[in-house]
């Protein structure tokens, strides 16, 4: 996965420009553009998914995931953060604070724990929970905010995934301290929605108060908690401000993005998690969602065929998070052409990214010839087929592309 980038000054123009531009839609139905991706070509033998029994398989995304929750939970210090990067050749750490990429970390030990709990994985979570506890503050709007500590600002990434790491906690676990954690960033969270459905990008650490431009990742992380919270803790008035956010941001990221710019850095930014939020939201069956089926597979066409995925040189795990979900939504508005291209395409990219997994029983050449087996960082992904540094994020979000796809294309 490419390393997340706060929009240039043209960027940020850009943003400001949709920002204006977009009016909160009406909530008396869905439509769809059709407009602003190319038409999907039919299924061709490229698309469909190839032989399981010599590809991928469910032994080798259960033995992926074992090895991934390993080096994730390796990777968590003693005050209950996590080291963001690591050269497994030198050893080398990198000294990048990376607030937001190492609450990913923790959202992705919640989401192993929630799929397969363990004493371990809850271990992690309520050091990592506490950490977060102790360097938590009231904001003057309500709730709490979280300052990193050194941050010179709060960032609402951080925010959004140590709340989804308490969203899927609590989905496995019953504990009322972190529940009062959840509600209070969740409070706080609401302050810094705008009036168009988006969500400021970062905080002042004094106050919480910010001025500060939407961007992309952010908006995605925020609408998935609040979709997440709803759905699934009974948050009942998180319901419409989610559905409204969803449509303001298909909206900016879906429409008005890609018209500017057909293979926006914008709409690549929110995809994956535009894609999940969309999707547990259409899953609720509440009104006003049916659509986000449709935009959520229009939004995998355009990955596939716009921003050409498969022709990625670095690690894009990340896309295959939003294609599971496109996936399911296939299958279940039985739409069988698209599904076998978007499983194909699943399918050939998770097994190469499994090949540069540490320890992997498919590991490519570079990783045989200069990664031991028995090595610390067992279970490590790279970036690239040829990149010694292991980042968590890249390892988070490959491991949540495996349960998503043990969960819809490799059930047992």
């Amino acid at each position: 996965m490419p390393k997340r980038v706060v929009p240039t000054a043209a960027m940020g123009a850009l943003c400001f420009e949709i920002g204006i531009l977009t009016v909160l839609p009406s909530m008396t139905g869905c439509e769809v553009d059709h407009h602003t991706t190319p038409a999907a070509p039919k299924t061709s033998a490229a698309h469909a998914p190839r032989s399981r029994s010599t590809r991928l398989s469910r032994a080798l995304l259960d033995e992926s995931l074992g090895l991934g929750r390993r080096f994730l939970l390796s990777r968590q210090t003693q005050r209950g953060d996590f080291r963001y990067q690591v050269n497994f050749l030198t050893g080398e750490e990198s000294q990048d604070p990376a607030q937001v990429r190492k609450a990913g970390a923790l959202w992705g030990v919640a989401m192993i724990h929630q799929d397969r709990p363990s004493d371990q994985t809850r271990a992690a979570l309520l050091r990592g929970f506490a950490f977060y506890r102790a360097c938590s503050r009231p904001a003057e709007q309500g709730g709490r905010l979280i300052a990193y500590p050194g941050a010179l600002r709060g960032e609402t990434g951080t925010l959004a995934l140590v709340s989804l790491a308490l969203i899927d906690f609590l989905r496995a676990e019953s504990d009322a301290e972190c529940r009062r954690q959840l509600d209070d960033y969740l409070r706080f969270l609401l302050t810094l929605r705008t009036a168009n459905g988006q969500f400021h990008q970062d905080y002042e650490l004094d106050s919480g108060f910010s001025f500060s431009e939407p961007m992309p990742y952010f908006d995605g992380e925020c609408l998935l908690a609040l979709a997440k919270a709803a759905r699934y803790l009974q948050r009942e008035d998180l319901r419409a401000p989610a559905i409204e956010s969803a449509h303001a941001m298909y909206e900016v990221y879906g429409k008005t993005a890609r018209r500017t710019e057909t293979d926006s850095p914008l709409t690549k930014g929110f995809y994956q998690w535009g894609s999940m939020a969309f999707f547990e939201l259409h899953q609720s069956g509440w009104s006003n969602t049916e659509c986000l089926a449709e935009w959520t597979i229009d939004l995998a066409h355009w990955m596939i065929d716009v921003h050409r995925t498969e022709e990625r040189t670095l690690n894009t795990a990340y896309a295959l998070e939003g294609l599971s979900c496109a996936y399911e939504l296939a299958r279940q508005t039985q739409q069988p052409d698209t599904q076998l291209k978007i499983g194909g395409v699943i399918e050939r990219q998770l097994y190469k990214l499994t090949s540069w997994q540490l320890s992997s029983s498919i590991a490519c050449d570079y990783l045989k010839q200069h990664a031991s087996r028995d090595t610390d960082l067992a279970g490590g992904i790279m970036n690239a087929r040829d990149d010694p540094e292991l980042r968590i994020d890249v390892t988070q979000h490959q491991m949540h592309a495996v349960i998503l796809a043990r969960r819809y294309l490799w059930p047992r």
